[in-house]
Parts: structure tokens; sequence; C-alpha cells
């Protein structure tokens, strides 16, 4: 053994020998104070880093928009979060537009009576308006007069349509043909109506009509003792409103004295059906005239033109 090796030996002899050993449970007691010690150190050091986890998922806000890096651990919410924390507004959706059920949002609806595929309205009353305008070549200086007039001569007693009457305008007409001069005797004369049926009645109206000219081909006329027969009859009719009638009364003529005077009088009438509404024109002529068919045609267009823009 070398000498420096011995000495040291003989060094920590020495120093063991001076110190007081300690007994057997003391060292017991501190060995097991100190691995406590360890033991809470950790737990302590453990709840720390978990708190620091948790504390930053409650106080970053992940985002709300945009891709996720890979990698990144997806924050788990707490499950006390939402009882403790403060309530946070409800997410706000953009405002709808209203939408009819059945009807894409976007698409407009069309008013009734107008250009769509709804009906025309039915009115309830007839403005002057509604009557068609005397062209001035037909004007006589004697205005229209609106009268309670029977619309349709008698036709063997038949009552057609009075039951599915709303309302009914009547005027009477005089007026002079375009060749005759102004200040002549006037050329003719017309019960003009407008008369407005319950919905989908006016096209039975006409119907019933028709039938009445067909069962009344003859009767006498009315007034005083006269013997004088009239002969009803359809004419062809087309091209003046949705439909129409037109039918003649013919009889013998006679002068103001009851004589008879050798030529036929001829009688025009002529109901237009627009839509609920009828129009009548009863031709009834002047001091033995009869009935231009030229001049009722361009009247009754007129009539017609009239009520369509009445009725939009």
């Amino acid at each position: 053994m070398s000498r420096e090796l011995s000495e040291l030996y003989r060094s920590l002899a020495a120093d063991a020998d001076a110190r007081e050993l300690g007994l057997p449970d003391v060292l017991r007691h501190q060995a097991d104070r100190r691995a406590r010690f360890r033991a809470a150190g950790g737990t302590l050091a453990v709840a720390l880093v978990v708190g620091a986890v948790i504390g930053t998922q409650v106080v970053t806000r992940p985002p709300t928009s945009g891709t996720v890096p890979a990698g990144t651990p997806t924050p788990l919410a707490s499950p006390s979060a939402s009882v403790t924390g403060a309530p946070s507004s409800p997410p706000v959706s953009p405002p709808v537009s209203p939408t009819t059920p059945g009807r894409s949002a976007g698409a407009t609806s069309t008013a009734p009576g107008g250009t769509g595929t709804q009906p025309p309205r039915t009115p309830t009353s007839i403005p002057d308006g509604a009557f068609y305008a005397v062209p001035s070549a037909n004007q006589t200086g004697i205005a229209p007069q609106f009268r309670d007039e029977a619309v349709l001569p008698a036709l063997c007693g038949a009552d057609i349509g009075s039951e599915a009457v709303v309302h009914r305008r009547t005027r009477l007409l005089i007026y002079k043909l375009p060749q005759t001069p102004k200040g002549y005797v006037p050329d003719g004369t017309y019960t003009h109506s407008i008369t407005i049926y319950r919905a989908g009645r006016a096209d039975d109206v006409l119907d019933e009509l028709r039938q009445a000219v067909r069962d009344c081909p003859e009767q006498k006329l009315p007034g005083g003792d006269t013997a004088v027969r009239s002969r009803q009859r359809l004419l062809p009719d087309s091209g003046f409103g949705d439909e129409s009638v037109l039918f003649e009364m013919r009889s013998a003529g006679q002068d103001v004295n009851g004589d008879p005077t050798g030529v036929q009088d001829v009688r025009l009438v002529r109901a237009i059906r627009v839509g609920d509404v009828v129009t009548i024109l009863w031709e009834q002529g002047w001091e033995n005239t009869s009935s231009q068919r030229a001049q009722v045609d361009a009247d009754s267009r007129r009539a017609a033109t009239a009520i369509r823009r009445w009725l939009g």
C-alpha cells in the first residue's frame, strides 16, 4: 500500500471516531420524512403543469375558421365552463326574407285582377266610363240619358237571367249616321245597357237568350190594338267580346198613322259578354227607319272596348 493511501485511511478513521452516530429509530424517521417531502413535491409539480394546460385552454379562443395545422391538439371544453363562466351571446343568423309556402325565395306574386293567371275581379258597380263615348260623326247634339228601361224586347214573356243580376245601368242614346248632316232628323236610337251578373252566370244568360229567340219565332208587337206581328231569328255572330248573340226582329213597316208602308222594319239586338258583364245594344230606329248593320257593328265594337278598358 502506498504512503498517501495509508494516510487517507488514518484521516477517515480519526474523523469517524470524532462524530456521534445517530440511533437507528432517528435515522429511519429522517429517511421517511425525506421520502414524504419528495412525494409531495412531485404531486405539486404535476398539479402546476395540469393547471397551466387548463388555463391555456380556457383563456385562448380556438380558431373559428381556417385549417387547423397538422399535429395541433384539439382543445377540450371544460365541463364547468358552461356553468360558472359568463353567458355567451347566441350566434346571429343572417336575415331571411319571408316566403310564401311552396314558393321559392325571390318569387313574386301577381295581384288579383291584373295580368297574371288570376281571374279578373267581378265589379259591383258601373261607372259612366264603362259606356262608350259617341264619336263626333254620330252625335246629334242630344246627350245620352240614363234611364230605368227594359234592356231587351219582349220574347214571348221569357225571363232571362233576372235572378243573377248584381247591378245594372241603362242609357237612352240618340245617334245619326255619319253621312247625315247635323240638324237633320236622327237616324236611330239605342237602349244601351250594362249588367253585372253573379260569377259564372253571364254565359248562362247568353244561352238563355239564344233559347228564348228560338222559342219565340213570332209574336204580336206590343202597343194598343195593332195586329202587326214580329218575327225573330238568330243571326250568325262572332268577334265581339268573349261571346255574343245577335238577332233581328222583322215586321211590316207602318207610318205615323199606323198605315202600312210596304217596307220591312228591321230591328237588331246584340248582347256581348265580357267576363261576368253583359252589354246589350238594342237598336230601335227613328221614325220608320231600320237598323243599319254596319253602324250597329261599329257601335258594338266601341261598347266592348269600353268594357274591357273599364275591367282592366
